[in-house]
Parts: structure tokens; sequence; C-alpha cells
């Protein structure tokens, strides 16, 4: 009984200290322009950092955010609130290589750089890590396009690697009206898909050393191990420019709405079926591309591509998935997942979409439940009729200690952190 009543003085203690700290930080005024659900808040961590691009956070609240361009002779920014009111005040800049993949595991900062993924030693105590560098992954081919590398770990001693797609549709001639599709697309060898690495082993070459877990996605940006339910998950950029290559197939305004961006269940040997096959929500199947003799309406060998477990709305850009473990949000966030959209360049004559947060419900490996807008505004205006209207870009997504969401934006380099008291 007195062992009962001390643990739930502990809970009870815990509780309080959290929802202290909480209570020290004042959110912005104007939730730093976000639109959250009754209840939450949000103030801006730190802003104008650079291409602030996906974002992790140590146990002691330090936050690391990957640069695609380095800065101030950095291409992470490491970030500390020391005097604890919610906000960065110390902010160093660090390493040599610039790229949007990064992650803290096992005591060492991974870094994906557009061909390579290295390491740095943490140390106890200091915000910046050891300069020396340990490279884990190599040998990824310089890309034009979709050249970024996003990681993510398993409990098993395993990194997983997104190596996207260097073209749209597997032409001949990449993005060129009337070039067909070459059959079969020499690409996926290399790439449009994701590989698996062993965490701790040096100097492993792609070609020679990773295992192609995962094939046929075109782009995946935001990837993300789920540990609860020991799977990988990810989230796939579609193809573009359907009615311009297309026009007798498609309109402008479908071409806008298609394909899907799909959210994908990975398991190891799963097929989404590009540069073949693309998702069309209406149609709730995937469909032969024009390329390859489609369409819009054949499936072919669709049929045997895997399909996603849920669609999102055509070039918004996910560009980062985080499922919640923490204990701020109320219950019905829990284990759910959240979704970074980046936005579109290519609905017109739509407005373009995205530029915000999502939440998924879900239970077990499977969502529970319709997608939801869970934080909208960071764009700024109302209607986004070009990006460059936008004047943030959600991109990176990452949970603090305390159970704080952390959002990163690629346009003006602001960090966001999201609450609930």
């Amino acid at each position: 009984m007195k062992r009962l009543t001390l643990f739930i003085l502990v809970l009870a203690f815990l509780g309080a200290c959290n929802s202290k700290s909480v209570k020290n930080m004042e959110s912005d005024k104007d939730n730093a322009g976000l639109k959250l659900p009754e209840g939450f808040s949000a103030l801006v961590f730190a802003d104008s950092l650079g291409n602030a691009r996906h974002l992790d956070i140590n146990a002691n609240g330090d936050v690391y955010v990957s640069l695609s361009r380095i800065k101030k002779g950095g291409g992470i920014v490491c970030l500390r609130d020391q005097d604890k009111n919610g906000k960065a005040d110390v902010i160093k800049y660090f390493g040599n290589l610039e790229g949007t993949g990064i992650k803290i595991h096992n005591g060492y900062l991974y870094f994906g750089a557009d061909t390579v993924v290295v390491r740095y030693k943490l140390k106890e105590g200091e915000l910046v890590p050891m300069e020396s560098q340990e490279v884990i992954a190599r040998g990824f081919e310089a890309q034009n396009q979709h050249a970024t590398k996003p990681i993510t770990f398993d409990q098993a001693g395993n990194m997983y690697v997104t190596v996207g797609a260097p073209s749209n549709a597997c032409q001949e001639n990449d993005r060129t009206k009337g070039s067909s599709g070459i059959d079969p697309c020499p690409l996926l060898q290399l790439h449009a898909g994701i590989w698996r690495f062993k965490a701790n082993v040096l100097n492993q070459d792609q070609a020679k050393n990773g295992y192609r877990y995962a094939s046929g996605i075109r782009n995946a940006v935001a990837i993300n191990w789920n540990n609860a339910e020991n799977k990988l998950f990810a989230l796939q950029h579609g193809r573009d420019q359907l009615s311009q290559f297309y026009p007798q197939y498609y309109t402008e305004e479908k071409s806008s709405q298609l394909p899907a961006e799909e959210f994908l269940r990975v398991e190891d040997g799963s097929n989404f079926g590009w540069p073949y096959c693309y998702y069309d929500p209406a149609q709730n199947k995937k469909v032969l591309a024009p390329e390859y003799g489609g369409d819009g309406l054949k499936v072919g060998r669709c049929s045997s591509a895997d399909d996603p477990i849920m669609a999102f709305p055509a070039h918004t850009a996910p560009n980062d998935l985080l499922f919640y473990t923490g204990d701020m949000f109320p219950e019905k966030y829990k284990n759910g997942a959240f979704i970074a959209f980046h936005g579109s360049w290519n609905r017109a004559p739509l407005p373009q979409e995205g530029f915000y947060v999502v939440f998924v419900p879900f239970k077990g490996s499977m969502p529970s439940g319709k997608w939801e807008v869970f934080a909208s505004g960071f764009a700024g205006v109302d209607v986004v009729n070009s990006p460059n209207d936008a004047k943030h870009r959600p991109c990176g997504l990452a949970q603090g200690p305390d159970g704080s969401l952390y959002v990163s934006d690629d346009a003006k380099g602001r960090i966001y952190r999201i609450l609930y008291q």
C-alpha cells in the first residue's frame, strides 16, 4: 500500500512539474499567426534560422535543425532554451554539409545530406556535437530533383533512408510532352524507394551494402518508424503535369487534383507502383500512367501495386511525419499521426493547397478516422495562388520532452512550438 501511495505521489509531482513548466511559457498573443484547435496555443521558438528542414529534440530539450543551405558556416542549427521560457536563447551553427534528414539515435546526431549520411557524437551536457564526423551510408548519386535523404531508425539496429527518383515519370526525356516512359524503368535499381542500412556500421555503400526495403515510391520526404507498431510509414509526393503532357485525357482542373499524395504503410518488399501507376482518389484505386499506355481509367499492371492506407489532396507535398507519444495533448492525439504539408506549386487553375499540419487518428497500424487540419495559418494569406505568396511553409516535425509539438518552416527559418494547457 505504501508503494502504491508513493507511486501516485511521484506521478502527481511529475504532472505538477510538467504543468508548471508549461505555465512558465507565455504563448504569443496571436499564437504566432497559427489557427489551432481550442485549448492549444503557440509561440515562436526561434526565427530566421535559414532554410530549416527536419528537426529532432534531445532528452534535455536541445533542438537540432537541418538546413538545405549552409548558413553562418553550418548546415545544422543547435538550439537551447537556457532560461526555460519556451524560446531558444542559445543558437549555434555547426557542420559542413547541408541536407534534410536529421535524427538523434543512441547518443549520435545523424544527418542526411543529399549524397551521404553522416553522424556526430553528442557530448553530455554540451549543445554542439563533436566536430569529427563518421560516414554511415554513401554512394548516393547526385540528383537535380528529389535528392533529399530523410532518415529514420527501427528498434533492431537499422537505419532507413529515402532515395527519391530523379524524374517525374521515368520518361525517355524527363518532363517532355510525348516522351514515352522507359520500360522497365532503370531508375528503380538505385532510386524511387527506401533503403535499409545498419545504424552503427561505417562506410556502407548503397549499391554494395544497402538493402532495398521498398520500391515504387517516387519521393518520400516524410518517413518515420512507428515504435509502438514496429512498422515503417511514409508519405509519397505524387507525379506532376498530367494535363500538360496528356491533354487528351486530363483537363487542367482534373490534373490539379491528380494523383493523390499517398500515406504508405511500408513492409519489407512493398512496391507502390511508380512510375507505372498513380493513385486516383476519385476512383479509389491505382491506374496506369499515360507514359505506359494509360488513359486515366486503365488499371493494367497496377492491380498488383500496393495501395496507400490514406489519400491526401494532390500536390500538397507531405514533408514530415510524427507519431505522437506525449502526455501534454488530449487523449485523442495519443499514438496518432501528425503530418506537415509543405504546400503545392502546380494546382492551377485551382488555388494552391497545403501549408498546414494535419492529424490522423490511429488504432494499431491503420488510421481509425478521417484526417483533419490541426494547425493552419502558416501561409499568412487566406488564398495561396503561388507558393511564393506563402510567408511560411511547414516542413519538419518533432516532439519535445514535455510533449509539445515543434514545427519547422523552410521559407523563413521559423520554428514553432505548439502547447496545450
